[in-house]
């Protein structure tokens, strides 16, 4: 069982801006549901939670390890899991009821919880950052929550996405969000989006899962919860000049 429940988020719109394209758009997200806090050491292992470190977030997790826990969480309760996938790519049935990462438009209205400010609370009462002067990550929990009982969203780790950053330039890097404990107050913002490459094993990088399925049924195609692959198909396209650095997915797997 979760140590962490899952917390029930209702349906919302939320802007979302485009940095490089100086562009904004409104997502409209159908309710879904998302853990209170990260996943931690025990439940990423396994074991029961005896320990302070067994509270700690799970860190140095790539993107395909959260994947993959996701998965095997779903066929413990007897779900369908989420996602298929390889050492370079992953295919996400959006039918699927089982575990899942967040979009990144999930993420961050579950952490905004109906606040429009860079943080939903003074920092030091809700976050771990380099404020607090730390060598590491701490218990989950301790923190106050959110509006919508959700803990740790900003800072203590950066939490893994579902989405690609951005394909024409950063290639498969996916999202990760929230900023982390040694971070400055400026990273750890409820808008603040960074990316890394999908295998990094970092220190400071765990996830949270969500859940819920597509309303229609819908396979992936179109807009779901403010992702889609064919949208990302179309950012990955460059005209023109590839600029210096660029790394464009220029073929997705199918």
């Amino acid at each position: 069982m979760l140590r962490s429940p899952m917390v029930q988020i209702p349906a919302g719109s939320l802007t979302m801006a485009d940095a490089r394209n100086q562009q904004k758009s409104t997502v409209e997200l159908h309710p879904f549901s998302i853990a209170s806090t990260p996943v931690t050491v025990a439940q990423f292992e396994g074991h029961s939670e005896s320990t302070r470190q067994d509270e700690q977030p799970a860190t140095g997790v790539t993107w395909y390890d959260a994947l993959t826990w996701c998965n095997r969480r779903s066929l413990e309760e007897g779900l369908s899991p989420a996602y298929d996938f390889t050492n370079d790519w992953a295919w996400w049935d959006t039918t699927s009821p089982g575990y899942r990462l967040p979009t990144e438009a999930e993420w961050e209205y579950a952490c905004r919880a109906g606040t429009t400010g860079p943080t939903y609370g003074p920092l030091q009462d809700i976050a771990w950052t380099a404020l607090d002067d730390l060598a590491g990550p701490q218990a989950v929990g301790l923190k106050q929550p959110n509006a919508f009982g959700l803990h740790d969203t900003l800072g203590n780790v950066w939490e893994w996405c579902w989405d690609l950053a951005d394909p024409a330039r950063y290639g498969r890097y996916r999202t990760i969000r929230g900023g982390g404990w040694a971070d400055p107050h400026w990273s750890c913002r409820a808008s603040v989006r960074r990316s890394t490459a999908p295998d990094a094993v970092i220190e400071d990088i765990g996830f949270r899962p969500a859940r819920g399925a597509a309303p229609l049924g819908d396979s992936g195609t179109a807009a779901f919860q403010g992702w889609s692959d064919d949208a990302d198909r179309v950012r990955a396209r460059v005209k023109g000049f590839i600029p210096f650095g660029w790394t464009p997915l220029s073929d997705f797997p199918t």
